[in-house]
């Protein structure tokens, strides 16, 4: 099944032209530019009025994109509880459509979310379908980025062996790609750890 939610909606060339006709997209496009500026309030308004349009249209990509837009403003607040709302939205959808690239991009976003209202569990379990999936894709540089994540969110939390445990798995995926320098890095990290 092709997806329809991999581009947003602002990454399309004809998005601005077909704008001019459909108010939810104008809305959307907007509360993307007020966002760029900094304007969360503006944007979070121009969003929300994008998302109801979309609702009213039945477009189900215009409705995740918007939930996952509006997720961003409430994260760039600091109003995590809200983010994780609009982000399960536009998880619901991308994951009915099986986008597996969006639902990574959102695990990325639910994970940071999870991890700034210190409920690291939650966390861990995002990145865990995030390691999925760079398994699945054979993408060794995602699979480091998130293992370091994990190590983190595992240090966070108090669990110095697991995080431990986990730097060490980096070290051996550097180790793997001949990435000496790197793999004894995260090997000296886990020292540490474990000597702590």
């Amino acid at each position: 099944m092709s997806s329809t939610f991999t581009q947003p909606l602002d990454s399309l060339g004809p998005a601005k032209a077909a704008a001019e006709n459909d108010p939810a997209k104008r809305d959307y496009l907007e509360g993307r530019e007020q966002f760029k500026k900094g304007e969360y309030a503006m944007a979070a308004m121009a969003f929300h009025n994008a998302l109801k349009g979309f609702e009213e249209q039945g477009d189900e990509a215009g409705v995740a994109n918007a939930a996952d837009r509006l997720g961003d403003v409430c994260l760039e607040r600091q109003d995590y509880a809200a983010a994780l709302a609009h982000y399960r939205r536009a998880y619901a959808i991308c994951e009915k459509e099986e986008d597996s690239f969006s639902v990574l991009a959102l695990n990325k976003k639910m994970a940071a979310a999870h991890r700034k209202l210190g409920e690291f569990d939650q966390a861990l379990e995002y990145t865990f379908d995030m390691v999925e999936h760079y398994q699945l894709t054979k993408d060794p540089k995602g699979m480091v980025e998130t293992m370091t994540m994990i190590a983190e969110l595992y240090q966070e939390k108090g669990d110095k062996l697991k995080a431990a445990e986990t730097y060490r798995t980096i070290a051996a995926i550097h180790r793997n790609f001949k990435h000496q320098r790197m793999a004894e890095e995260f090997a000296t990290r886990a020292d540490e750890l474990e000597r702590a």
